[in-house]
């Protein structure tokens, strides 16, 4: 058995600690979101807290786990006897991000359960995970379905199985952990919300804490049992006092002046709904456990809302969470003003105890009697202090507002010789305000990942049809089934009212959604669109794209083109928030390098084919359709050879988007020649809006009807 780091063998990450003990003092507090970059042991504090937990009371061979003293009595493996009682540790369950449907709520036998009546039901990790923790790494990248199933099961505290009405239900009740990179993608705001607690972890920069990391990992790994036994003393003080704040928690006060605490705090940064206010009491509840006093105070509700409050306040589109803390104490402040009431005296623990409960430094601080050195992570990390909250944008007109540009020549700043960092390049501008775009989607019926842009066949949609089952049966289509086992009902000597069905029978129902795409932006950042308003609409239209994409669940990449040639900006991710970052950073100037942002997006697209065959590729150019480059003696000119590029792309068969940029009283045209090199659609800035005044009367499925008639 794999010996597990041990939890006060931690180095730093004070806050991730204390959310995590805090939840096990309280496991009504909701759970944990851990925020970080990669390495930073995020994963080991997790397992390592589940060791700590004290153990739980069940009934001897139930496999949902009921308790003796309070028995399920809609479970599976129900009714239970009396007096069959046992206690076993409590169990971390982890959810593998590629986990099918039924591996996480269970399996049901629909063969047994038409032929023979049977409920045959296989537990799944939902069932097993009942009275402990469930625990998802990167989080981030599960899957839509399995989200869903994870946030019902949170809201109710039960699974349901349901196959073409039959129907399982057990209890399902767990502390959910989740640990995630922001790199790779934010989560869905509706799973986001069901976390009690987030905090952020970044590895340390200080010298000797990164060295003490290293040296407690690499005693642990060349001898874990050994590493363990050196610590588990503290591990033994952490399980006590676990237990004698479980013990208290029941009798801690949360008067009305903290309960009006709370709400100033969460009315002040505009949290949505109340679930905010009752996770935030609960913790400020935990809080005053787990330091030994029976009333919650002032610092219990601002240490509660550091936790509770960042991934819940009112923030802009790619706005990351945080919380301001300047702010936090100003509400604070106010309150005590309005209400000076003195707070009772510290007990006996005080509020300067650590998140292990061994003073300020926590086990193995400075102060600690065995010399070790201050508290931390098995991998090494800390936490960073939660970032304050953004300025507020000033507002900046749209495209519709944007200056116009002379419809001839290159704008002020192109550049003659062109070049990146030469030739006239500008700072980067500001994004306009997002809008809510119309849907463009790719032609045809896909069978990517589940999302919500193109039509697809997937696990979950509409009914269009059946099939004889690939693998294990999911999703049985009855009435198909019926169709093929009645004509056997004679040979196979029926006697009964009951459908002789066998395996060949059984057909499974051919479902009809919508898939997420590979959104791959082609961004002209040249000097001909270098006008400070009118990039700023570009931006902002680019933006308010990746708003939509990350909403549909696509994977998003970035590919500029200025000066002599073309970059990869952002290679294809789920992170459409690091798009969001390169966009905001991205500066303009110098030439028009058009063929070359082209040939980079088919290059991209070959790749991405490779690694991700199923996923379709929408590919959106915004640009004015200009191309300006160094004339080569003799050869085809730079509106030749984009054309060439684009004639190349269409011949893949890529379905395209031209966002056409130009503006002014007289327009050349080119972005909609290009449009029609490409076989896609071109859109105005203005027809782009989902609001707009002018009718989209074109969108990317007419590309399928071009095609053919090609």
């Amino acid at each position: 058995m794999t010996t597990t780091y041990p939890f006060s063998a931690i180095v730093g990450m004070d806050g991730l600690r204390l959310a995590l003990l805090l939840n096990a003092v309280s496991p009504a507090v909701g759970g944990v979101l851990v925020r970080g970059e990669k390495g930073t042991a995020k994963s080991t504090a997790v397992r390592a807290i589940a060791s700590l937990l004290p153990e739980v009371d069940v009934v001897a061979g139930c496999r949902f786990s009921c308790d003796p003293a309070a028995p399920d009595p809609s479970c599976p493996d129900g009714p239970h006897e009396p007096d069959t009682g046992e206690a076993r540790p409590a169990r971390m369950v982890e959810l593998p991000v590629g986990a099918s449907e039924d591996r996480l709520v269970g399996a049901l036998d629909i063969e047994r359960a038409l032929s023979d009546g049977v409920k045959a039901f296989e537990p799944g990790l939902l069932a097993d995970a009942h009275r402990g923790v469930l625990y998802v790494d990167e989080v981030n990248l599960l899957h839509d379905h399995l989200i869903d199933l994870l946030l019902d099961a949170a809201a109710m505290g039960a699974s349901y199985v349901e196959r073409e009405g039959v129907s399982v239900r057990h209890a399902a009740r767990f502390l959910l952990v989740g640990t995630m990179n922001p790199e790779e993608g934010e989560l869905r705001p509706q799973l986001l919300d069901r976390f009690g607690l987030t905090v952020e972890v970044a590895a340390s920069r200080d010298t000797d804490e990164r060295v003490e990391v290293v040296r407690r990992r690499l005693a642990y790994d060349e001898d874990p049992e050994g590493f363990a036994a050196r610590w588990a003393a503290d591990e033994d003080a952490l399980r006590e006092r676990i237990a004698a704040a479980r013990a208290l928690l029941p009798g801690v006060r949360l008067g009305d002046r903290a309960l009006r605490q709370i709400a100033a705090v969460c009315a002040g940064f505009e949290v949505d709904g109340m679930r905010a206010d009752i996770v935030t009491a609960r913790t400020a509840t935990a809080l005053a456990a787990w330091a030994g006093r029976a009333d919650v105070r002032t610092e219990d509700v601002r240490g509660a809302a550091l936790l509770a409050l960042p991934h819940r306040r009112r923030r802009a589109p790619f706005d990351a969470p945080g919380l301001d803390e300047d702010k936090l104490d100003e509400i604070l402040r106010r309150f005590e003003e309005d209400d000076p009431e003195p707070d009772p005296d510290p007990g006996p623990e005080g509020p300067d105890d650590g998140p292990d409960g061994s003073g300020p430094e926590g086990p193995g601080g400075a102060d600690d009697p065995g010399g070790r050195p201050e508290g931390g992570a098995g991998d090494g990390a800390r936490e960073q202090a939660p970032p304050a909250a953004p300025e507020p944008e000033p507002s900046v007109p749209d495209q519709r507002t944007a200056e116009h540009e002379p419809a001839g020549g290159e704008a002020e700043g192109d550049g003659g010789t062109g070049g990146g960092a030469a030739g006239g390049e500008r700072a980067a501008v500001g994004a306009a305000e997002p809008f809510r775009t119309r849907r463009l989607d790719v032609p045809g019926l896909g069978e990517g990942a589940a999302g919500r842009r193109s039509r697809a066949r997937t696990a979950h949609g509409r009914t269009t049809g059946a099939r004889r089952p690939r693998g294990a049966l999911s999703a049985l289509h009855l009435t198909a089934t019926v169709r093929a086992a009645a004509p056997h009902q004679r040979a196979r000597g029926r006697r009964g009212p009951g459908l002789l069905v066998r395996r060949d029978d059984l057909r499974e129902a051919v479902r009809e959604g919508r898939e997420g795409n590979l959104v791959l932006f082609v961004v002209d950042a040249s000097g001909s669109m270098a006008a400070r308003k009118r990039m700023s609409a570009i931006k902002g239209a680019v933006l308010s794209l990746l708003l939509d994409a990350y909403q549909r669940r696509d994977k998003v990449g970035l590919i500029t083109f200025r000066g002599a040639d073309a970059e990869l900006a952002l290679p294809p991710t789920s992170s459409v928030d690091a798009a969001a970052v390169r966009l905001e950073r991205l500066p303009t100037g110098g030439r028009t390098p058009l063929a070359a942002g082209l040939l980079k997006a088919r290059d991209v697209l070959r790749v991405e084919r490779l690694r991700d065959p199923s996923r379709r590729p929408l590919l959106v150019v915004v640009t004015d359709g200009r191309a300006t480059e160094a004339r080569r003696s003799g050869g085809a000119t730079p509106v030749e050879r984009a054309g060439r590029a684009a004639r190349m792309l269409a011949g893949d068969g890529v379905a395209s988007v031209v966002v056409d940029c130009e503006s002014g009283p007289v327009r050349l045209g080119l972005a909609g020649a290009l449009a029609r090199e490409l076989r896609g659609t071109p859109v105005t800035l203005d027809e782009l809006r989902a609001d707009s005044v002018t009718a989209l009367v074109r969108d990317v499925r007419t590309v399928s009807t071009s095609r053919r008639a090609a």
